[in-house]
C-alpha cells in the first residue's frame, strides 16, 4: 500500500534500489545531496545536479523538466553517507515562474524499480520560495526511511545549499543554473498546461479515473519492466488524451470499435479533447510524443535494471573462490545471463507492443493533418488556400528515437512564435553532418530557413506576416530565389553594412514603438508607416558582416521582439559565433536550435531523451513551394490587409 506522506512524516523503505519521480506544473531543476548523519554535505563532489548528474548510487536529470526520474541505489552510496536530500528549484529563465506559489504543487513519489509506489508527497503551502528540499532518505537503525520535508527557501538554490553546509554555495548555485540554461537551449518547449489551474499532474503506471467519470488527467506512461512477471504491462498504452482545458471542451469523436475480441480500439485521427479538430490533432500529436518518450524510458530503465542485476549476480559469484572456476561457476554465470536476457526480452516485447500501437495511430493521424501540421509531401498542400486566421501551431520538423527510427513524431511549435530559431550551419557530431561538406551544410541551412519562412507566410492570413532578410555578403541568393521570385518579401535581401544597419534599425524601432504603445495603452497612436503585421527576420551567415552594435541589436530583438511580434531566424555556425565570446551566449540560449541535416541534439521536456531531429524538405522535383508562395503573393495583391 502506498503511504501518502504529509510534511514531517516518515515511512520505512522496503528496498534499497529506488526511483524518485517528480511531477510539477512547470519545468523544475531536480538534484540531490549526500549528507552525513547531521545532514552536512562535505564538498561539491557529493551534490548531483544537471551539470554533474552522476554520483555513486545516484543519478539525476541533466536538464530542467516538468517530470523527472531520479535513480537511487542506497547500497552503492559512498561510505559516510547517511542522508540523501532531494532538491527542487525553479530555473532562472526569462519569463518563467520565480516562485513555487505561482505553479501547481510539485508531486514526489518514491517507487521501486518496477514502478510500484512506496511513498508519495505533495508539496503544498509553498509561496515565495524558489527552491525546496522535497524529501530525504536517511539511515535509521541499520535500515533506510523516507521523510517528507517540504522546506522551502526564498533565497533559492544558494540559500538551500548553504543551509546544508556547502562552501561557496552561491557560486555553485550559479554554475548549476548555467548548466540548466545550456540544457534548456536544446530542449523542446512543453505544450501549455492541460489541467485545471492548481491540479497536480500525477503519472502512474495505469489510468486513474478522473472526477466525474471523465478521462484520466494524463496519458499514462508504460511502467518500467520489473523482475516479477506480474508487473509486466498487460496491454498497450491508453490513448485517451489529454488534459488541456479547464472547462470541458467538446468530446472527441467516438473511437472505432475494437479490431477483434481482446484487441485495442483502432486509432482515430483527432481522438483527443479540444475545441476544434486542429486543437484535437495538436493535443493528439503531443500525446504521441509524450507516450513515445515514456515507453522508451520504461524500456531503457528495464534494460538497465536487467544489466545491473546480472552484474550483481556475477559479482557475487566471482567473490566466492569456489564459484570462480568449475561447473558451478559456469552455471551461475549462465543463469545470470539467461535471467538478463529474459528480462530484456520481456521489456522489448512491451516496447514493441506500444510502438505498434503508436505506429498505427501515426498512420491515421498523418494523412488527416491540416497544412500547418503536415509535411511538404502531404497532398493537402496542393489544395492550399490562404487561411483567414492563424493556426495553433506550425510543424518545423520530425523527431524520432533510436529504438523506433521508423516512427516519426511531428515537432510542432506554438504560434505566434514564443522564441526564435537558430539553424546551425556548422558541423555537428551527427553522422549526417560528418558526411556533408561545409559549403553544402551552409546551403542546406539557408534552404531550410526559406522553407520555414514559406510555411509561416502560408499559415498566416494575407498581409499579416512579413519577412525580411539580411544576407551581408549576398552569398545566399540561390537559396533565397523562391522568396525573391514570388515577391513575398518585405523588401530585397539586405546586404553590406548599410543594408544590415537599415533593417536592424527598422525592426528595433518597431519593437520600441509597440512596447511604448502597449505600456501606455495607446495602440491607436502608432505611426501610420509602422507595419502591424508579424515580422520575421532571416539572418544569414551570422556573425560575418556584423559589428558590435548590430550584435547588440540582434540580442535585443531576440529578447524583446517575440512579445510584440518580431521574430528571429538565424542561420549561423555556432563555432564561428563563439568568436564573440560569452556576449552571444544569451542569444544562443534564447533560440531553439535546429539543424539542416539529421542530428540528435533536442531533448523532450519529460525525461530528457536525446531525440533525432529531421528537417522538413520538399519532395525531389516538386513544385509545391512555388505553388504555395504564388498563392500567398496573389492573396497579398488582392486580399485585405
Amino acid at each position: 500500500m502506498t503511504a501518502e506522506l504529509v510534511r514531517g512524516q516518515n515511512h520505512t523503505l522496503p528496498q534499497t534500489r529506488l526511483e524518485i519521480r517528480v511531477s510539477a506544473g512547470a519545468p523544475v531543476v531536480a538534484g540531490a545531496t549526500l549528507g552525513d548523519e547531521h545532514g552536512t554535505v562535505h564538498g561539491v563532489e557529493r551534490i548531483a545536479h544537471p551539470g554533474s548528474p552522476h554520483l555513486p548510487g545516484l543519478e539525476v536529470s541533466r536538464q530542467a523538466a516538468a517530470d523527472h526520474r531520479l535513480a537511487v541505489d542506497l547500497d552503492a552510496l559512498p561510505d559516510g553517507v547517511h542522508r540523501v536530500t532531494v532538491l527542487l528549484a525553479l530555473p532562472l529563465e526569462a519569463g518563467g515562474p520565480t516562485r513555487f506559489g505561482a505553479v501547481a504543487a510539485p508531486f514526489v513519489a518514491v517507487t521501486g524499480l518496477e514502478g510500484t509506489e512506496i511513498a508519495t508527497f505533495t508539496l503544498t503551502g509553498l509561496d515565495t520560495e524558489s527552491a525546496v528540499a522535497a524529501l530525504e532518505l536517511y539511515r535509521r537503525q541499520g535500515g533506510w526511511k523516507v521523510r517528507a520535508v517540504g522546506q522551502g527557501y526564498a533565497g533559492g538554490l544558494a540559500a538551500m545549499l548553504a543551509d546544508q553546509g556547502v562552501d561557496r554555495a552561491a557560486e555553485l548555485a550559479g554554475s548549476i543554473q548555467e548548466a540548466v540554461a545550456r540544457g534548456m537551449a536544446r530542449s523542446v518547449s512543453p505544450p501549455p498546461p492541460r489541467t485545471p489551474e492548481g491540479d497536480r499532474v500525477r503519472h502512474t503506471a495505469g489510468p486513474a479515473p478522473a472526477p466525474g467519470g471523465g478521462q484520466p488527467p494524463v496519458r499514462p506512461p508504460a511502467a518500467p519492466q520489473p523482475e516479477p512477471p506480474a508487473a509486466v504491462p498487460s496491454g498497450p498504452i491508453d490513448y485517451a488524451h489529454p488534459r488541456r482545458q479547464s472547462a470541458a471542451p467538446p468530446p472527441p469523436p467516438p473511437a472505432a470499435p475494437p479490431a477483434g475480441p481482446g484487441q485495442p480500439a483502432r486509432p482515430v485521427a483527432g481522438d483527443a479533447t479540444g475545441w476544434s479538430m486542429d486543437e484535437r490533432l495538436y493535443n493528439q500529436i503531443w500525446g504521441m510524443f509524450e507516450d513515445l518518450a515514456r515507453t522508451t524510458a520504461a524500456y531503457r530503465s528495464a534494460v538497465d535494471f536487467a544489466e545491473s542485476r546480472m552484474d550483481q549476480e556475477l559479482e557475487r559469484t566471482l567473490s566466492d573462490p569456489r564459484g570462480r572456476t568449475g561447473g558451478a561457476g559456469d552455471l551461475a554465470r549462465e543463469q545470470a545471463r539467461a535471467k538478463r536476457d529474459e528480462l530484456t526480452g520481456r521489456a522489448r516485447e512491451a516496447l514493441d507492443r506500444d510502438l505498434a500501437q503508436l505506429a498505427a495511430e501515426s498512420a491515421v493521424v498523418e494523412p488527416a493533418l491540416p497544412a500547418p501540421y503536415a509535411g511538404w509531401d502531404n497532398p493537402v498542400w496542393h489544395a492550399y488556400r490562404v487561411p483567414m486566421e492563424i493556426p495553433m501551431a506550425l510543424r518545423i520538423g520530425d523527431l524520432h528515437l533510436p529504438e523506433s527510427a521508423a516512427l516519426r513524431i511531428p515537432l510542432l511549435v506554438r504560434l505566434p512564435l514564443e522564441r526564435g530559431i537558430w539553424i546551425d550551419s556548422g558541423r555537428t557530431a551527427s553522422e549526417a553532418a560528418a558526411f556533408t561538406d561545409s559549403d553544402q551544410l551552409r546551403r542546406l541551412a539557408m534552404e531550410s530557413a526559406v522553407l520555414h519562412a514559406a510555411r509561416l507566410l502560408a499559415v498566416y492570413p494575407a498581409g499579416e506576416f512579413s519577412v525580411h532578410v539580411i544576407d551581408p555578403a549576398g552569398s545566399a541568393s540561390a537559396s533565397l530565389a523562391p522568396l525573391v521570385r514570388s515577391g513575398v518579401l518585405a523588401g530585397p535581401p539586405a546586404s553590406g553594412p548599410g543594408g544590415v544597419s537599415s533593417v536592424l534599425a527598422q525592426l528595433t524601432r518597431r519593437v520600441d514603438l509597440v512596447q511604448m504603445a502597449v505600456r501606455a495603452g495607446a495602440a491607436d497612436s502608432l505611426p501610420p508607416d509602422l507595419d502591424p503585421a508579424e515580422q520575421l527576420l532571416i539572418v544569414n551567415d551570422f556573425p560575418h558582416g556584423f559589428d558590435d552594435r548590430a550584435v547588440t541589436q540582434l540580442r535585443y530583438l531576440a529578447d524583446e521582439g517575440p512579445s510584440v511580434g518580431v521574430h528571429l531566424l538565424m542561420v549561423a555556425d555556432r563555432e564561428d559565433a563563439s568568436g564573440f565570446g560569452p556576449v552571444l551566449d544569451p542569444l544562443w540560449r534564447s533560440l531553439l536550435r535546429i539543424t539542416p541535416v539529421a542530428d540528435d541534439h533536442l531533448a523532450d521536456p519529460w525525461v530528457g531523451h536525446a531525440w533525432t531531429y529531421e528537417p522538413l524538405t520538399t519532395p525531389p522535383g516538386s513544385g509545391v513551394l512555388d505553388l504555395v508562395l504564388a498563392r500567398v503573393a496573389a492573396a497579398r495583391r488582392t486580399g485585405p490587409r
